[in-house]
């Protein structure tokens, strides 16, 4: 049977395609370097000769910064991602597979993981640690980890229940051959529609930390720190918060869209709808 993909969702994927795309090769459109200042070139329009999207505050060429800025954002989204998602799924294996007080342990630490304002945590750690960009990594890495660790316990105790796991827990198969090789194939799809919607809050997160000056540091750059640079010139240089506030907006919503997409079709309880 093909598979039918809404317009909407063949935009969104288009777009995310194009967003890193520019990531990738969006440096070799400008021929200046994304931290090369021209005081003499200062707060361009977009469209000024040499300067496609016009130029920041410093005389630094928007449309490389907003390349590299893309980049930047495009690695924090994904690794902070990954690492929440194999943390959790692993957490959350372990605590089905063993039960018992690892079990509780682990349940324990999801609830006070829910429990803590994310937004706090980080602006409390990045303030009292050294705010380095591997530091920054980690600290997303770690954020909607319990999700994961929820979803895949619930997943593995089900999956338990089946006959198949009986019957190659009855030809002697090992525990570890019994959740690698049967059970994770099976509840794998749970994780990759949790990976693509918390990838947006990832994006977000990344976004609202660096507007706030607590994310990524010069002499890097990423979307969230590009728009605090701009806020206080929203009327007289628009462009520096327009921008990469709009490239978040239509990334954050693509991927939402393409995991809500995904959740439609690799969800069993939603396949009959």
């Amino acid at each position: 049977m093909k598979l039918q993909i809404p317009f909407v969702v063949k935009c969104a994927m288009g777009f995310v395609a194009l967003f890193v795309a520019f990531a990738i090769f969006g440096q070799w459109l400008s021929p200046y370097e994304f931290r090369e200042t021209s005081l003499l070139n200062r707060l361009k329009p977009p469209g000024t000769e040499g300067y496609i999207l016009g130029t920041d505050a410093r005389g630094r060429d928007v449309l490389v910064r907003l390349a590299v800025g893309a980049q930047i954002t495009l690695i924090v989204a994904i690794v902070g991602t990954v690492i929440g998602a194999m943390l959790g799924s692993l957490l959350g294996i372990i605590a089905a597979a063993k039960r018992g007080w690892t079990e509780n342990a682990i349940v324990a630490a999801i609830d006070v993981q829910a429990s803590l304002p994310i937004i706090v945590v980080a602006l409390f750690v990045l303030a009292m640690f050294d705010n380095s960009f591997t530091l920054f990594l980690l600290l997303i890495g770690l954020t909607g980890w319990e999700v994961y660790a929820r979803l895949m316990r619930g997943a593995v105790l089900s999956a338990k229940e089946h006959g198949y796991v009986t019957a190659v827990r009855a030809l002697g198969a090992s525990p570890a051959r019994i959740y690698l090789g049967h059970i994770l194939p099976n509840v794998a799809s749970i994780a990759l529609v949790q990976f693509t919607i918390n990838l947006p809050l990832t994006i977000l997160l990344e976004t609202a930390l660096s507007f706030l000056g607590l994310g990524v540091q010069p002499p890097l750059t990423s979307l969230g720190q590009m728009m605090s640079e701009g806020r206080d010139r929203l009327l007289t240089a628009w462009w520096l918060t327009l921008f990469p506030g709009t490239i978040i907006f239509l990334l954050a919503l693509s991927v939402s869209l393409i995991g809500d997409w995904l959740r439609d079709h690799l969800d069993p309880t939603l396949k009959s709808r």
